[in-house]
């Protein structure tokens, strides 16, 4: 991001809404909240978040049936759908820290590679603060297991890797969901990386523990650091990206998400439809 793009940032009103505890469905209905509040005139926002209970969140036109819904249940593990595609991913409450950045789609390059390159840059510097050598990803290694987004054939435009002499680990994926109004880019750092669970999450995923961590790294395999000290490296860059003043979400932002989190995110209309189905 050059100068200019720092002072455009700088100009206008950014709120960070520091790591939070939500269910699944309440993490996706508040980002749906926060792109409507920027559309509509409010502060920009920048979120860091834990999935409490761990989540497996599905991508929007993932078909059901590649869901262990009985693992799941078992396990305690909510499912909910993104509004994002993609395939699934497992947010470990431990192992994953998830980030959201929401704001008018106006104030944003109409390009999604520069989109993406300009929304990305605090997570990268969050990396470089933690000493992690991580970075787009430039060649691809074909796809595992497709239902499952750490799995997947790597993508230069938001995926980003730890390179290694045996190729690219995933450590960050991130996804971008494009209103009229808002657009909102949300995404996920592997902080300890759970590859039992996270496979054990999809039905018949046809790889096993070892290969996973072959394709899929976590920041504390490179950086000798605390969860809540990488937690926060990740909320001061993005503060810092943005100039944004530490803030809140509003009781009528809440309430509307709680809603929000029941009518929508978390019914089986919405996380159990088909392909193709509105």
């Amino acid at each position: 991001m050059d100068e200019s793009d720092g002072e455009a940032l700088a100009a206008r009103e950014w709120r960070l809404i520091r790591e939070e505890r939500w269910p699944g469905p309440m993490n996706m209905a508040l980002d749906e909240i926060a792109a409507e509040t920027a559309a509509a005139g409010g502060p920009r926002t920048l979120r860091v978040y834990r999935w409490e209970p761990s989540t497996l969140s599905l991508g929007y036109r993932q078909d059901p049936d590649t869901v262990d819904w009985g693992y799941c249940a078992a396990e305690g593990i909510t499912v909910t759908r993104r509004q994002t595609g993609g395939g699934g991913i497992y947010h470990d409450s431990h192992g994953d820290i998830s980030y959201t950045i929401a704001a008018p789609a106006d104030e944003l390059p109409g390009d999604l590679v520069e989109s993406y390159r300009r929304l990305c840059t605090p997570i990268l510097d969050a990396f470089d603060r933690l000493d992690v050598p991580a970075a787009f990803a430039e060649t691809g290694r074909p796809a595992l297991h497709d239902p499952a987004c750490y799995l997947r054939e790597l993508h230069p435009a938001h995926d980003v890797v730890v390179p290694g002499d045996d190729g690219p680990r995933k450590v960050s994926g991130n996804a971008q969901h494009r209103r009229t109004d808002a657009v909102v880019q949300h995404g996920s750092l592997t902080y300890a990386v759970r590859p039992e669970r996270h496979l054990a999450a999809f039905a018949d995923p046809s790889v096993d523990a070892a290969t996973f961590r072959e394709r899929v790294t976590g920041i504390e395999d490179h950086a000798d650091v605390t969860r809540t000290a990488a937690v926060s490296t990740v909320e001061e860059a993005l503060a810092e990206w943005a100039d944004a003043a530490e803030g809140s979400w509003t009781e009528d932002e809440l309430a509307r998400a709680r809603e929000r989190a029941n009518e929508k995110y978390g019914s089986d209309a919405w996380t159990r439809r088909r392909p193709g189905d509105r």
